[in-house]
């Protein structure tokens, strides 16, 4: 990737790293976003007891690692593997996919201007980046809210290119997640509490989308900006579900989560 952040990260931060060397106690790495090198304690691989270190990180591998210490007079920072969760992992991989396609774009608009990549890059970089986290939220702003890039300081004749790309490579941002709910139940009117069961939790939100597969089967699909927001809807659908079955002995329930791959 082309995008590099300044100075250091904070403690909290979740970065993206290359295992470098394992050693029988630690781990050291590349943060890429930060062209800096980095420590991870066994203790900080995985919970529990390690028989051996390299069933856990190998050379070369990516991860998502979370800061812990910083000490910059020595230039030290100290990383954790196992406090990142598979939520803030999928998070953190979605936003590295949606910088590379931001850069990606940032490519072909340097083909189009007979341009050095690295010369548009930091044009756009020198523009954007003290107003955005990362292109990519500049870029979705011009998908979502028609955001001017020539009034954020990219020249005209860049920002008219640009943006006629951003608008053909990308789509305004969501994340998909779901699974298969099973439902069943063996009262008299069984059919009639599923059935009001289900268009109650549909009910929950606008981007839940539940359809019947068979033999008690219903896929659930919930749409959404970020995984978060997703992941509170696919609670608030399963707490609706729960809260109707419960008013029933005999009907059983259950969900198994899966979630849609790119």
């Amino acid at each position: 990737m082309l995008f590099k952040k300044q100075g250091y990260p904070e403690e909290g931060d979740l970065v993206f790293c290359t295992v470098t060397n394992v050693q029988y106690n630690s781990v050291f790495v590349n943060i890429e976003e930060y062209a800096k090198q980095g420590l991870i304690h066994i203790s900080e691989v995985s919970p529990g007891r390690i028989r051996n270190i390299r069933d856990f990180v190998e050379e070369g591998k990516m991860i998502v690692c979370k800061v812990i210490k910083i000490d910059q007079s020595r230039g030290h920072i100290d990383l954790s593997l196992r406090r990142v969760t598979e939520m803030q992992k999928r998070q953190k991989t979605d936003e590295r996919k949606q910088e590379q396609k931001a850069e990606k774009i940032v490519e072909t608009l340097a083909t189009q201007l007979s341009k050095p990549l690295p010369q548009v890059y930091d044009t756009l970089a020198n523009a954007l980046l003290s107003k955005h986290e990362m292109l990519q939220y500049a870029f979705q702003d011009v998908i979502e809210t028609n955001a001017s890039l020539e009034k954020q300081g990219v020249p005209k004749d860049i920002a008219d290119k640009l943006e006629i790309l951003i608008r053909e490579k990308l789509k305004p941002k969501s994340v998909v997640i779901g699974g298969t709910i099973s439902i069943k139940s063996y009262e008299e009117k069984g059919l009639e509490i599923i059935k009001a069961t289900l268009i109650d939790a549909e009910k929950v939100n606008k981007n839940v989308l539940i359809r019947y597969l068979g033999a008690g089967l219903f896929s659930l699909e919930i749409t959404a900006k970020e995984y978060k927001d997703a992941e509170k809807i696919l609670k608030d659908v399963i707490d609706t579900i729960q809260h109707h079955i419960g008013k029933s002995k005999t009907t059983e329930f259950s969900f198994k989560k899966k979630e849609k791959k790119d």
